[in-house]
């Protein structure tokens, strides 16, 4: 009952804002400590997530769909490295890199709305968490399960670290380990032991040893199982060439726009050069526009001038002649 009302707890907090993560712990310890003081104290041991693995967090509780496409990805893929199949590891690498790229965009809106923004830093993280999620299906677990705590990283070999990765870890389902069984120590000894026993006691005279053909004593020698760690390197080995060739490919087309690009610039230089050229050539026609207009306003300023001295030097006159008439 007290996991399960700590669970509770849990999951209340990290479903809420970074910023506001600490108080609402407090106030969430003090109001179960009056019932229960050992939940209490449990509450207030919960860690407070790093930015990216929050993101993550809100990730899981907002958009779940996102994160069970790359743990499907994750599957198909982890099929593909036993069955050590090249061809569809680069498929699927392929694959990989655009739903992780789109999981980090959507990661980073999500983030957003819940009023925190993530840096390329952060985002790099969340990248690098989804990208052992798909490795491992104990870190795909830790990430949906909302109480992620801190980045996760896959080398592609070995298990992913969860170890501090996650608050309660108790309570993830449990994931199958990819790692080697290895023999005990003393398991090993006692095996050595008997071994030598075996050899160095003679066996009884009345039985005689049977003699067995070469090829039946082979037939009958246990093939020795392949290593799995030696299996996911062969298709670790695989993924990366997978992502050479991809790289390489991706260089040649950015090699191309390069090249475009500079041309384009080059193109745009000259064009630059000549409308600068036309704009001289524009403005000097302004200019000596502007000095014709001025020049011509005057003139028309003193021809208007004359032509009102005219004028009045003609009403004049025509007064004259009216009066010598009358006269």
């Amino acid at each position: 009952m007290e996991d399960e009302a700590l669970a509770d707890i849990a999951d209340r907090l990290y479903a809420g804002t970074l910023d506001g993560f600490v108080a609402a712990r407090a106030a969430a310890a003090q109001e179960v400590a009056r019932q229960d003081k050992g939940l209490a104290a449990a509450v207030r041991g919960l860690p407070k997530p790093s930015v990216a693995a929050w993101a993550l967090n809100m990730l899981a509780r907002h958009r779940p769909d996102v994160l069970d496409g790359l743990a499907d990805l994750g599957t198909r893929m982890q099929a593909a490295q036993e069955s050590l199949d090249a061809p569809a590891l680069r498929e699927l690498g392929r694959e990989r890199r655009t739903m992780l790229a789109d999981a980090v965009d959507i990661a980073r809106s999500v983030a957003r709305e819940q009023g925190r923004s993530l840096s390329d830093v952060m985002a790099s993280d969340v990248e690098e968490t989804l990208r052992a999620l798909t490795a491992d299906r104990g870190a795909a677990n830790a990430v949906g399960s909302g109480r992620l705590l801190k980045v996760l990283s896959a080398d592609g070999v070995n298990d992913v670290d969860l170890e501090g990765a996650v608050a309660l870890p108790g309570l993830l389902p449990a994931a199958p380990s990819s790692r080697p069984v290895s023999t005990p120590p003393s398991a090993q000894k006692a095996q050595a032991a008997a071994a030598a026993k075996k050899r160095t006691t003679p066996e009884p005279a009345s039985q005689p040893k049977p003699t067995r053909p070469r090829l039946e004593a082979v037939r009958q020698t246990p093939r020795p199982a392949s290593p799995p760690a030696l299996e996911k390197a062969k298709a670790a080995l695989a993924e990366a060439q997978s992502a050479e060739d991809e790289a390489a490919r991706l260089a040649g087309e950015l090699q191309d726009q390069e090249e475009q690009a500079r041309t384009e610039i080059a193109e745009l230089q000259q064009e630059t050069v000549e409308l600068r050229s036309r704009l001289k050539a524009a403005e000097d026609r302004l200019e000596r526009s502007r000095k014709r207009l001025a020049a011509t306003s005057a003139e028309a300023k003193q021809a208007a001038r004359a032509a009102d001295k005219a004028s009045r030097t003609a009403v004049l006159a025509q007064e004259r002649v009216l009066r010598l008439g009358s006269d």
